[in-house]
């Protein structure tokens, strides 16, 4: 059974690519779209799926300025549109949901790479999203160890 957090990243991403894909035009509200997956999203996982396309749709030019800022080389235009769209998908949950620990949002997004992409694409969504997220999550200083007296 998929936990109700996945299953919201993956309804998101599957609308992020039909967004995508027709430009923004003819795109049906999300609300619909989602009503007509089988099965439908639980309240959890609808709520996510809200959260996350309202995030990466209302600064998707901002995500993709970072984006190609962290892939050297890779224009997005260049980029598989499931691909780029998951990369999309993860940014926003890293900057919106400081609640969902970092390594969660990475592998979530590596998954859906895993599953709708290829396993190449595991590793460029896994290696930029790990480059983008110091500037977005910082990790907080470790403790040093004191020193032996």
């Amino acid at each position: 059974m998929t936990h109700p957090k996945t299953r919201g990243r993956e309804v998101a991403l599957q609308y992020l690519y039909m967004h995508d894909l027709l430009n923004g035009t003819d795109v049906q509200p999300l609300s619909d779209y989602m009503g007509m997956q089988e099965p439908p999203p639980d309240a959890e996982a609808a709520e996510l799926t809200k959260k996350l396309v309202a995030a990466v749709l209302e600064h998707r030019a901002e995500l993709d300025v970072e984006i190609a800022a962290a892939a050297k080389n890779w224009t997005l235009n260049r980029m598989a549109f499931v691909d780029r769209n998951i990369l999309r998908l993860g940014l926003a949950e890293l900057i919106s949901s400081p609640e969902t620990p970092y390594k969660v949002v990475i592998n979530e997004a590596v998954e859906l790479a895993r599953r709708y992409s290829s396993e190449a694409a595991c590793g460029f969504v896994n290696g930029l999203l790990d480059k983008m997220r110091p500037k977005f999550r910082p990790q907080p200083e470790e403790p040093s160890e004191p020193a032996a007296t």
